[in-house]
């Protein structure tokens, strides 16, 4: 359980959407990196980081969840059609009540991307850190972008106020540097893991899709639209997205390197 600010214990429930028809490298989640399936590098890294009441894997394929069932992960199917990776965290929220499973409205649950075989705990604890406070209803994390990845536009930048809250996401280079000030201008990457309280998921998929979200391709302005605040902490190591066969390549020859592995459990 983690305790927050109020003394008050909360679930936290992590969720790894797994979907297997992936549009530009299908079948990824089940794709060999550096010796083992990139879900199972995902999970692995999840479980490392101590804070999941539970832990479930999201995927609309019967492979997937076999792979689940072998492994002893707990698995949940959802259906294809779900338009983004938080539409299938809500499924699962709705199945767990639907079994009468205790699920409060402030309970936690975090949106672990299947595809990013680089998480390690620490991006974990840093997401969880805003929920210390009881008033923090969504939190996400960011790094400092390298240099190859500031006009990169499958690279989402994120501009936060004083507070550490989302101004904007983009794919566009946020902020512009007018000036060419150059390094001395900080650019965030936005990291995908999101963590919601419960009531505020529910909300979400009750949203309409909005504008921004739909040109940008990035779901989480549909809450920035809806006037509900993110939080984003900044954290130490980057990760990758795995999206291509260059990704793949790029994600295994980094997980060959020992000092960039996740610690060993």
């Amino acid at each position: 359980m983690f305790v927050s600010s109020d003394l008050h214990t909360t679930q936290v429930i992590g969720v790894i959407p797994a979907r297997l028809a992936s549009t530009r490298l299908p079948r990824k989640v089940l794709r060999e990196i550096a010796g083992k399936p990139m879900l199972a590098w995902v999970y692995q890294a999840a479980a490392q980081a101590r804070i999941f009441d539970r832990l479930i894997v999201a995927t609309d394929a019967d492979e997937v969840a076999e792979l689940c069932r072998a492994q002893e992960w707990e698995v949940r199917l959802t259906s294809s059609d779900l338009p983004s990776g938080t539409d299938r965290v809500h499924a699962v929220a709705q199945q767990l009540m639907h079994e009468d499973v205790r699920v409060e409205a402030n309970d936690i649950f975090v949106n672990i991307q299947g595809d990013e075989p680089l998480l390690r705990p620490e991006h974990f604890h840093a997401l969880l850190r805003p929920f210390q406070n009881a008033e923090a209803y969504v939190s996400t994390v960011m790094t400092r972008c390298p240099a190859d990845d500031i006009s990169n536009p499958n690279a989402v930048k994120v501009v936060v106020d004083c507070a550490g809250k989302a101004l904007y996401f983009s794919r566009a280079t946020i902020p512009h540097d007018r000036d060419g000030r150059g390094d001395n201008v900080l650019c965030w990457k936005h990291l995908g893991l999101y963590a919601y309280r419960k009531h505020i998921l529910d909300r979400f998929a009750g949203l309409p899709t909005g504008q921004l979200e739909t040109t940008e391709r990035l779901e989480q302005l549909r809450l920035l639209e809806n006037g509900i605040s993110i939080h984003v902490e900044p954290v130490e190591y980057d990760t990758i997205g795995v999206d291509t066969e260059a990704d793949l390549k790029t994600a295994s020859a980094l997980l060959m390197q020992p000092e960039r592995r996740p610690p060993a459990p």
